[in-house]
């Protein structure tokens, strides 16, 4: 079932991004990486789309789909990336990995929308944030950091099970955490959705 479900995206792939790993298109890296990035861009947003609809049908914040499911699929392929490299024995690189991509998800990933929208679509604009929780939900994530670090560090820089539990059980406290925040539930956070025609 998931070989035909996938069926027509392999076979979209195939025809719209030339696999550069044969000898008769290695010339074509270029491409493929232009082709890749195009993709990831559609699908990024037809998830985001979807997810935004699937949100305001079951009456669920944005910011709530966005802490959850936006954030757990966009961030599994370096969950696969850093498997990889662990199986090689680089828990380094897996650590630097999950480390550098949260620095450029919020560097890069927020600063280019927004550079975008407020120096070129409307110079001299700015960008309204409607949640008030998202002050406490960062400060919750940069606490996280220093946990993984401080933990890390008296496990003797090693990675083993006690810890994959003691950091899968933090990511599950936070995303609770940040999810009451975001539905009022320590005070009034995030203000009521907009009206819409959807």
């Amino acid at each position: 079932m998931l070989w035909a479900a996938s069926l027509p995206l392999c076979v979209l792939m195939y025809v719209t991004v030339p696999d550069c790993r044969r000898e008769r298109l290695r010339k074509w890296f270029l491409l493929t990486f232009v082709m890749s990035l195009v993709w990831l861009s559609v699908f990024s947003f037809l998830m985001v789309w979807m997810i935004t609809i699937i949100g305001y049908t079951l009456s669920i914040p944005d910011s709530v789909m966005s802490l959850t499911f936006v954030a757990f699929g966009v961030s599994l392929p370096d969950v696969v990336a850093s498997v990889l490299v662990i199986r090689d024995g680089l828990g380094d690189m897996a650590v630097s990995n999950a480390v550098g991509s949260n620095v450029f998800d919020i560097l890069v990933c927020l600063g280019i929308p927004w550079c975008i929208k407020t120096c070129i679509l409307e110079p001299g604009s700015h960008v309204q944030v409607y949640s008030e929780g998202l002050v406490y939900s960062s400060c919750t994530l940069l606490s996280t950091v220093g946990f993984l670090l401080l933990a890390i560090h008296l496990n003797k820089w090693t990675l083993d099970k006690r810890i994959s539990v003691l950091f899968m059980s933090v990511y599950i406290s936070y995303s609770i955490l940040a999810s009451m925040y975001e539905l009022n539930v320590f005070g009034y956070f995030h203000p009521e959705e907009c009206p819409s025609d959807y």
